[in-house]
């Protein structure tokens, strides 16, 4: 947080603040475009058909 809030959270303290803490963005609950669910897609399918490769052509 930074210096000039007036009153710091502490979660330890059992009085609620004024104020809501502020709220944090993860990765997870962030937005995906549709070109990175893409390149996910294709790392996924690359991955897959190295794996099943090399399972027939060892096998």
């Amino acid at each position: 947080m930074s210096d000039d809030d007036s009153e710091a959270y502490d979660p330890a303290d059992p009085q609620a603040p004024e104020t809501e803490p502020p709220r944090r963005s993860t990765a997870p609950q962030s937005e995906y475009t549709n070109g990175q669910v893409a390149i996910g897609f294709a790392v996924l399918f690359v991955g897959l058909v190295v794996v099943v490769g090399l399972t027939l052509a060892l096998a």
